[in-house]
């Protein structure tokens, strides 16, 4: 018996850490404006990391040298005399960040041998519903699966915290954690949202509330979700032959074969043909039966 078988298939850039060179001489190596501009709502705490540590693994800018900040336009450091503004192992703390405080920051890291500054840009925009799409971060999963809801950039409010709990809201309506489709992962910073629908696309919105100097705050991302449909895989249908095939003993026999890939070209497909679950080769070695061409 002859069987047919088929089966189809269908950097991120970053700056080199700079060489050392001697800062007595009280140059500094400028290595330009960080690339992303970190935006965020008035009223909330922020605290700015200097850009060139994430260049540096396991390395605070703090333990390679003294940190200090400026804002452009600063003649002095950028640390302010009202407590609102100040600098906490190398990061600068604003609680709570007011428009006013929108800008470029310089962050310069130097030592007896060495010294490099990096700027970066904050903008601060009114906490309104108008500012929603410029603070939403894009997130997408896949439908008829589970998938995680991840609430971005928090590592610097729940270091060494294990009791932290985020409250998620969609489209302004606070989702039950623990039931449902919707689980917060206890201790992290993931939704979990089982069997995922494209009606769960969608604004997402989550809260860790952080405390500092006895003051409490609430700390507001929000995600805009997009859920993309399941690829489906298409099955390769065999149309002929199927039936019994009559030949004379001794003649030229031909077995033509049809199959259906679907729609569209396809990257890889593989197709060969066996006699009693041997292959062709295998079964008759002499060549007398053979595969011919693709068409």
């Amino acid at each position: 018996m002859l069987t047919l078988c088929l089966w189809m298939a269908g950097v991120s850039a970053f700056p080199v850490q700079p060489e050392a060179h001697t800062a007595a001489t009280g140059s500094c190596q400028d290595l330009g404006k960080h690339f992303k501009t970190i935006l965020r709502v008035e009223g909330e705490p922020v605290i700015l990391r200097c850009p060139q540590e994430r260049y540096w693994p396991g390395t605070a800018a703090s333990s390679r040298g003294t940190v200090t900040w400026h804002r452009s336009g600063s003649a002095g450091p950028t640390p302010r005399e009202d407590g609102r503004v100040w600098v906490q192992d190398g990061a600068l703390w604003i609680l709570p960040v007011q428009q006013g405080d929108s800008g470029t920051y310089l962050c310069t890291i130097r030592n007896a041998s060495y010294c490099d500054q990096m700027t970066m840009d904050l903008k601060v925009l009114e906490n309104t519903e108008a500012s929603l799409p410029a603070v939403s971060y894009p997130q997408v999963l896949t439908a008829a699966a589970s998938g995680f809801l991840v609430c971005p950039e928090l590592s610097e409010f729940i270091k060494n915290k294990t009791d932290m709990k985020i409250q998620w809201y969609k489209d302004s309506v606070r989702l039950d954690p623990g039931s449902g489709r919707f689980v917060s992962v206890r201790g992290t910073t993931r939704l979990l949202i089982q069997d995922v629908s494209e009606e769960d696309a969608g604004r997402y919105r989550c809260v860790l509330a952080f405390a500092h100097g006895g003051t409490q705050y609430n700390i507001t991302r929000n995600i805009q979700l997009r859920v993309r449909k399941k690829q489906e895989e298409t099955v390769p249908v065999i149309l002929s032959p199927h039936q019994t095939i009559s030949a004379s003993l001794g003649s030229r026999l031909t077995v033509p074969c049809k199959v259906f890939l679907g729609g569209g070209s396809q990257a890889t497909t593989l197709l060969w043909w066996m006699a009693n679950a041997t292959s062709i080769e295998a079964a008759y070695p002499a060549g007398r039966v053979r595969e011919g061409p693709r068409l």
